[in-house]
């Protein structure tokens, strides 16, 4: 299959992709149509890794984002991974330059617990 251009972007959490993929699987298999390899794979993989449901990870992000420190990309990620340690959130923080008190670590994490 050849893309021929991008219509639109939009960044989404892995439980709202997980969605997507399940509707359109749906889909397919209410037409009869074959579904490939990569699909399959697709498919498999975000229902392995969603760990909560595309609401609450919507909400989360848009509660992540309002932090002072928090880049969107980083809110998705955060969303994506939902970590429940201090190290884990440190270990996504990793590549910035800047690091996070403590505290800020703390609310992150009680954030993900709340939406998960």
């Amino acid at each position: 299959m050849k893309v021929k251009g991008i219509i639109s972007e939009e960044k989404v959490t892995l439980p709202e992709m997980r969605s997507v993929l399940l509707r359109v699987e749906s889909q397919r298999l209410a037409a009869e149509k074959e579904m490939s390899y990569e699909f399959r794979r697709s498919i498999e993989h975000a229902n392995q890794l969603s760990k909560t449901d595309p609401e609450k990870s919507r909400d989360l992000v848009t509660e992540l984002s309002k932090m002072e420190k928090m880049k969107p990309e980083i809110a998705y990620r955060i969303a994506n991974i939902m970590p429940k340690t201090r190290d884990e959130v440190r270990a996504i923080f990793a590549k910035e330059r800047f690091t996070l008190s403590p505290e800020e670590i703390d609310s992150i994490i009680e954030l993900v617990t709340t939406h998960f």
